[in-house]
């Protein structure tokens, strides 16, 4: 490939990914990610064999997200999500620190076990309408919702679809995985909440109300609960053999719909036309983008600056990449900058704590403000759907005091463990 192919390679990427983030006209952010995708190919900038290779790897991130989104789906239509926020509200006991606790508590179960996109996409509404029932100011809680969604997303190689891309859909087994971020995920979501909790401590003072109507969980609930379980248990295990959640989790996904479907008699439409499927060929799109940076070198002079680096400063070098990496996410959004990372570590073979290093800072990075993930983008749909906004600047104000504590103790964590 020439100079200038490559130049023009490089200029469809960094437009298309522009555009994803900027979203011009009000366009669906997968209309650009596969305009870009389609335009490399058309232009013969990436053959059509390569961009097959890119759909290849994105499968099984796409087989993961649709089951998770099924299951989010699920959940929320049976009302499980109104009935942990009703529960918040109740258990508060007037007190909106109590309140901000119990809705930080949720999201992080529910990113842990169901993947950060599910807290922004479900949890958040449910939230907004705790606090309108609690008669306090919703924001905090809001706030608790998308930096949980980050904050606790490297518990478990699930709760992330990021987490599968930078492994490239082959984490370390479970055991592996927890020894090596369990007490880093830990400091992260703990960091988080006490520096998001100081950040809003004007708008968690005072009283509200203290009590709720209770939610009732339906036969169809019961059934969604039932379907969870069997879900994050055999995830659990398919984790713990070091095989590929994709499959698996759009297969539990899909029979956990059918459960609750026929103990409803529903019809699947509604169900179907509530999950947000653009999502699918958003990551797919930016799979094939990321292959044609891959065909230009900018994935492999990446990798020639970790060898060098891990050469050369081994210590220093998972501080740097996990900082860098963590600013990347703000630029470019961290499912792409997590593509190619991970590209670019397979070529390096990069020693496992910089590899981790560039994990925290996938997941992690993002809290600094509103573009940095998808799952923050989702959050900021939701809230907007609600009424609600935040503005870039205001997130950004509150990511300056919550993000840069919780990634350095998350850094420190894995970089001076002995594993």
């Amino acid at each position: 490939m020439s100079d200038a192919a490559r130049v023009i390679a490089a200029a469809i990427v960094a437009l298309a990914m522009l555009c994803v983030l900027a979203r011009p006209f009000r366009l669906p952010e997968a209309v650009w990610a596969v305009a870009g995708a389609a335009l490399l190919v058309a232009l013969g900038l990436l053959p059509a064999p390569a961009a097959l290779v890119g759909l290849g790897k994105s499968l099984d991130v796409c087989l993961f997200l649709a089951g998770m989104m099924l299951l989010a789906e699920v959940a929320r239509r049976e009302g499980l999500f109104d009935a942990v926020a009703a529960f918040a509200v109740a258990h508060a006991g007037g007190s909106p620190r109590r309140l901000f606790a119990l809705v930080y508590a949720a999201g992080a179960v529910i990113t842990v076990f169901l993947s950060n996109d599910a807290t922004a996409v479900v949890l958040t509404p449910a939230v907004f309408a705790a606090a309108r029932r609690a008669k306090t100011a919703p924001l905090p809680h809001l706030f608790a919702c998308a930096f949980v969604a980050n904050a606790a997303s490297f518990v478990l190689p699930i709760s992330n679809p990021a987490n599968l891309v930078l492994y490239a859909s082959h984490p370390p087994a479970l055991g592996d995985w927890l020894a090596r971020f369990g007490l880093a995920s830990a400091l992260a979501t703990l960091a988080t909440f006490a520096a998001l909790a100081w950040a809003e401590r004007s708008g968690l003072r005072g009283a509200c109300e203290r009590t709720t109507e209770p939610v009732a969980i339906t036969r169809g609930g019961w059934a969604a609960i039932a379907g969870l379980a069997l879900t994050v248990a055999v995830l659990a295990v398919v984790s713990a053999l070091n095989r590929p959640l994709g499959l698996p989790t759009a297969i539990l996904g899909a029979a956990t719909a059918s459960l609750t479907l026929a103990a409803r008699r529903a019809s699947p439409l509604p169900l179907l036309r509530g999950v947000s499927w653009s999502i699918l060929p958003l990551v797919a799109g930016l799979f094939v983008m990321v292959e044609a940076l891959e065909r230009i070198s900018v994935v492999g002079a990446l990798a020639d600056a970790l060898r060098r680096a891990a050469a050369a400063a081994p210590d220093l070098a998972p501080w740097a990449a996990g900082g860098l990496v963590s600013i990347a996410d703000n630029l470019a959004n961290n499912l792409p900058a997590g593509l190619v990372a991970s590209d670019a570590i397979a070529q390096a073979h990069a020693p496992p704590k910089l590899v981790d290093a560039l994990l925290i800072g996938v997941d992690l990075g993002p809290n600094l403000s509103v573009t940095g993930s998808l799952a923050t983008l989702l959050w900021l749909a939701a809230i907007r759907r609600e009424g609600e906004n935040v503005t870039a600047w205001r997130f950004l104000k509150t990511g300056l005091i919550v993000a840069p504590p919780a990634l350095l103790l998350a850094l420190a964590a894995r970089v001076w463990a002995w594993t």
